[in-house]
């Protein structure tokens, strides 16, 4: 019902984070993923330099903020889009809330995403009333779906969507006059091959839509690939009648991102050497936390590409997260991103490596 909202998830995990700091060697947190790393220099020196933030920003973002996206777009995920076909938002979960809000949508229309999911896409459908539907299969999309989310690579499970999966969701989209967004957010993060070696594709790739961007959207985010989870840096692209749309209930909202951040952005932007560097951080981390985990008897699903390892031992989540936190670790029980994993736990790659290490070692130690 509109207006009722599910309890906040990660609230019912305070026991067990009580139950982690007991241990003697203190709590691992491997559950929310937030960033530990520092901000790029670069970056920081931009959002000092634009302090000076006297005016209302443009809601649009700056000319040249536009023009740094449309370009990283072109050289980083093989896309062409215009300045004007792209626009910065308040950091990628409030786009993901409030879709559906700003395209109009309500009740007995259909907001779907992928079954294994991020749950702020339910919560989108949630605020306007519409019915939620978890589907990975196009042809289970129901006649009065407005709005479809692909997540790729995904969190919680790191799968990735190949360019015929993409095309088949935009196809069949386009055929219910649905707007189709493909959420890319980790995709500088592919683990296993072929993404290993190739470039994730993103929904807006010629091979998926051609030169059409017509309903379909890309949403991006810097908080992983550049740690700026706390600038809330982040932009949407792809049809320019989408995105004027989007603009327009966005400046009469007031949802702009301020002037310093959208400075930083374009030097987040222009500089690859970071997040080449990051990269190599969270690949590290994946090589110590990953044999552990399958050591300590846990097998690990998809986890191909993102910041996470998706992981099970064939019991309830619930149980996991308990024997986890016995060990001083906290992680995220499956059951926050739907019905269909009950019996999988999310654990980050974005602890530093000394708690990465520390993990690892108390896994093994576990399993002997």
């Amino acid at each position: 019902m509109r207006g009722i909202l599910p309890d906040y998830p990660w609230d019912a995990m305070a026991p067990y984070a009580a139950e982690a700091a007991r241990h003697p060697g203190g709590a691992l947190d491997l559950s929310v993923g937030s960033p530990v790393d520092p901000s790029p220099a670069s970056v920081r020196e931009a959002l000092a330099g634009a302090a000076d933030a006297h005016a209302y920003p443009a809601t649009a973002g700056s000319r040249r903020l536009r023009e740094a996206i449309a370009e990283w777009f072109s050289r980083r995920r093989g896309v062409t889009v215009a300045p004007n076909a792209v626009l910065p938002t308040v950091g990628s979960k409030e786009l993901v809330a409030l879709l559906p809000f700003l395209l109009g949508l309500g009740p007995e229309e259909a907001v779907v995403f992928p079954r294994i999911a991020y749950p702020s896409y339910r919560l989108g459908a949630a605020l306007v009333g519409a019915e939620a539907v978890p589907s990975d299969d196009p042809a289970e999309w129901p006649a009065h779906t407005r709005l479809v989310w692909l997540n790729s690579p995904s969190n919680p499970d790191g799968r990735v969507m190949d360019v015929g999966a993409l095309r088949a969701a935009v196809v069949r989209a386009r055929q219910l006059g649905a707007v189709v967004v493909g959420d890319e957010c980790y995709a500088e993060f592919g683990w296993e091959a072929p993404w290993s070696a190739e470039r994730i594709p993103s929904i807006l790739d010629p091979r998926v839509v051609g030169a059409d961007h017509r309903g379909v959207l890309s949403a991006y985010s810097l908080s992983k690939q550049s740690n700026l989870a706390g600038y809330r840096a982040a932009f949407v692209a792809g049809d320019p009648e989408l995105v004027e749309r989007l603009l327009t209930v966005r400046k009469h909202a007031g949802l702009m991102q301020p002037a310093p951040v959208q400075a930083a952005i374009v030097a987040a932007l222009g500089d690859e050497q970071h997040v080449a560097e990051q990269r190599e951080r969270y690949r590290a981390r994946r090589a110590v936390l990953l044999p552990a985990l399958e050591a300590a008897g846990y097998r690990v699903d998809g986890s191909e590409a993102g910041l996470y390892l998706w992981a099970t031992r064939g019991v309830d989540a619930w149980q996991s997260v308990a024997e986890f936190a016995r060990l001083g670790m906290v992680v995220g029980p499956g059951h926050f991103y739907g019905d269909h994993s009950p019996q999988h736990v999310r654990l980050a790659l974005t602890a530093g490596d000394g708690e990465i290490a520390e993990a690892a070692e108390r896994l093994r130690q576990a399993g002997r």
